[in-house]
């Protein structure tokens, strides 16, 4: 499967911003996020626009430095606000951090979380970013969530990269309780074609994380729908389940869930 472009990922940034203000029309924002604990919807929501606009001001200013980001980690501040008056905020920030990326191109050097990394970096991260944070909001507000396929697909290579940095284990060094011998683990998405070969093995055998699209045994193996997995590995629902199979070491698989992180 082709990876996505750039161009793409810039355009998913507006287009699950979109697909996120649908699901706030009418909403009650007060209403807990389960797999965001101690967020509410309105926090989410200001959590996701104020990264944007974080990372739009970190694009458009070709920043060396990590720019302030108390304002979207903070949250304590933010309740009892109206839909209506977000929506239009939402879209903004989803607008300018967009045109602030397809300004620079993909290729524009800066500061970025992962050393040696360039523009790009932001427009794929703020993509899935913004499409898990949508099914956040769509969890908690009980309203269908679905995903479109190439960027599902995208989605969990991306987040397999991220956890297998290196440098993670700096920042968690529990994370070096994963590896050992036989220590693998397959994910085989059931409802996409032939060509998406939307199956990935995570392989803990040596001295880093390592990870694949292939299809091979593995210690532990778990099939489901794309979307479905790609929760799962984002650790947004849990593993057992209805609709996602585990076959072998479900042990192994809590522990790598358990240890795997981005940030």
């Amino acid at each position: 499967m082709t990876p996505m472009r750039f161009d793409r990922h810039c355009g998913e940034i507006v287009t699950q911003t979109d697909l996120l203000r649908s699901h706030l029309k009418g909403a009650d924002l007060s209403v807990p996020v389960p797999s965001c604990p101690g967020w509410t919807v309105n926090q989410l929501v200001r959590h996701l626009g104020g990264g944007q606009r974080w990372a739009a001001e970190t694009v458009g200013g070709r920043v060396t430095e990590p720019l302030p980001d108390a304002h979207f980690r903070d949250l304590s501040g933010y309740a009892g606000e109206d839909p209506a008056a977000l929506d239009g905020w939402l879209a903004e920030g989803a607008r300018e951090l967009a045109d602030a990326l397809r300004e620079a191109g993909p290729d524009a050097e800066l500061w970025t979380p992962v050393p040696g990394e360039r523009s790009a970096f932001y427009a794929r991260r703020f993509a899935h970013e913004t499409a898990i944070h949508r099914a956040d909001a769509a969890l908690a507000l009980g309203v269908p969530y679905d995903l479109d396929e190439e960027v599902a697909a995208d989605a969990v290579d991306e987040w397999l990269s991220l956890g297998s940095l290196p440098m993670m284990f700096d920042y968690h060094p529990e994370m070096r309780e994963l590896l050992g011998p036989g220590r693998t683990l397959h994910f085989h998405a059931t409802d996409t074609a032939p060509e998406t070969a939307a199956e990935w093995v995570v392989d803990l055998t040596g001295d880093v994380i390592a990870w694949r699209r292939a299809h091979e045994r593995a210690a532990v193996a778990v099939r489901g729908p794309l979307t479905e997995l790609l929760l799962t590995i984002y650790r947004r629902r849990p593993a057992q389940r209805d609709g996602i199979e585990i076959f072998g070491d479900a042990e192994l698989l809590d522990l790598w869930l358990a240890r795997v992180s981005f940030g």
